[in-house]
């Protein structure tokens, strides 16, 4: 269906049945399932961001079996691995998904487990959802002999209103909600697209080798007014690696798609999920938790100096963030020109560590690219550029590290990834939780460079809050705010 003939959302979600009242039952069940028939969580995560609904969770940024291992053997009995493969192109997109992969089933079976594989992208469509799912049904072939039964489509990041209804994925804007094809982000040059039906965008993205009909659908109303039983019941009837989309708009009807899954997997099913951050948060049976603030940011009492604020993305969201940003009296705001940096006749990312590293002396430093977005022939092109620009932005933060900022905040998912990487040598890291609800991740590095333990990384997607937020957020961490 054409997006000028999908429903209104008042139409659609005034449609809907009540939700479940008890999501505590629902956790409690899943955690229960879990541990008794020995299930690990495996999240491939395209950027850093993919964690923003869990906590006390751990994150591998360097891929190994060892490490991978040792972030499994916390209590969610998940790890989060991040590939950065939405800065790739998709043939080495979908090789670093299969490595990914197969080093979270070796992990998982030295442990004694079986694991469950998340392919965790954006929640508004953007990414290689084709090649990295195809790597993952690969690996499956490879290692049992079979591929995955089902693919699950699972877009919602609930906390920052994206909500799938009658297979209509939909964001909140200023507008209300509207169509995601719709949206800034549907125009992205790398990832672009045109359908907001989930059915439609499966068949655009596969370039038509899957047709809508073929698509299969959990609706709210069998989640909500069937429960569990009935999504185990439309799983059973799926085979061959048929995609399937899930409709959500509260955290309980994602668990109990949840509870429906470990069903159906105790019944010999195999499933893989191509998901946004909320429906881990479902599957792991994971306890929600209120944002950081105070001892729980500080357990160690609260850094000295300035901090280091880094902006990459440049999507008008951000864009208005960063604006809003500048005005504070106690930020210094120093440009990194991407026609510099693509041009390459300078080192750019030298002479800004030589300026952040002075103005953090007395301020707060704010390094962001210039924020016209470089014309690019082809899609391909367009990730070139983006990758280009993204190491520029890392070696700056890693000239800068002597300075030991007290915090850094990286705004964007390619730009959080090469800081952590590339600019802060983060290898694992912990997730302690979120600066607001579901949103805004700071991670605790585990194995990283000396002047990176014990300082608050901050992890900010580049589509979420509104003009204030990245302001809001700093705020929280100089305790101004």
């Amino acid at each position: 269906m054409s997006d000028d003939r999908l429903p209104s959302a008042g139409a659609v979600f005034a449609a809907l049945p009540p939700p479940q009242a008890d999501g505590a039952v629902l956790r409690a069940s899943i955690r229960s399932m879990r541990a008794s028939d020995g299930v690990l969580a495996g999240v491939l995560d395209d950027d850093p961001t993919g964690s923003q609904a869990m906590h006390d969770v751990q994150v591998v940024l360097a891929l190994s079996q060892r490490a991978c291992e040792a972030a499994l053997g916390g209590p969610s009995g998940a790890c989060f691995v991040l590939t950065n493969s939405r800065s790739m192109e998709s043939g080495a997109a979908a090789g670093v998904t299969a490595r990914a992969a197969r080093l979270l089933i070796a992990a998982a079976s030295r442990r004694g487990e079986r694991i469950q594989l998340v392919s965790r992208s954006d929640s508004t469509l953007r990414g290689h959802v084709m090649p990295e799912i195809a790597a993952l049904q690969s690996v499956r072939s490879e290692v049992a002999g079979a591929g995955f039964d089902a693919v699950l489509l699972i877009p919602a990041f609930l906390e920052a209103g994206r909500l799938t209804a009658a297979d209509i994925h939909w964001a909140r804007t200023s507008a209300g909600l509207v169509p995601a094809g719709a949206t800034e982000f549907a125009r992205d040059p790398a990832f672009a697209y045109t359908s907001s039906d989930l059915k439609d965008f499966l068949a655009e993205k596969s370039g038509g080798q899957i047709a809508p009909a073929e698509v299969a659908s959990i609706s709210i109303a069998d989640i909500r007014t069937g429960g569990p039983d009935r999504v185990r019941e439309l799983l059973a009837g799926l085979r061959n690696g048929r995609w399937a989309v899930v409709n959500a708009t509260e955290y309980s009807d994602l668990e109990t798609v949840a509870c429906g899954a470990l069903l159906a997997e105790r019944a010999g099913q195999r499933f893989a999920f191509r998901t946004g951050p909320s429906f881990v948060r479902a599957l792991t049976g994971t306890e929600p938790a209120e944002p950081l603030r105070g001892e729980r940011l500080w357990p160690d009492g609260r850094r000295a100096g300035h901090g280091l604020i880094v902006v990459g993305s440049h999507v008008g969201q951000t864009s208005r963030q960063l604006a809003v940003l500048r005005e504070r009296a106690d930020v210094t705001g120093i440009e990194l020109s991407v026609p510099v940096i693509v041009g390459g006749g300078q080192d750019a990312a030298a002479m800004a560590a030589q300026r952040v590293t002075g103005a953090l002396r007395r301020s707060h430093v704010v390094l962001y690219t210039s924020r016209a977005v470089a014309a690019a022939a082809s899609a391909a092109d367009s990730l070139k550029i983006a990758r280009t620009v993204s190491a520029a932005v890392a070696r700056t933060v890693r000239l800068a590290r002597p300075a030991r900022p007290a915090w850094i905040l990286a705004k964007g998912g390619i730009t959080a990834h090469d800081v952590a990487v590339h600019g802060l040598g983060i290898r694992r890291a912990e997730v302690a939780g979120q600066l607001l609800p579901g949103l805004i991740s700071v991670f605790r590095p585990v194995d990283a460079s000396p002047e990176a333990i014990g300082m608050p990384y901050v992890v900010f997607a580049g589509n979420v809050g509104d003009d204030q937020t990245l302001a809001q957020v700093a705020g929280i961490l100089d305790g101004s705010h």
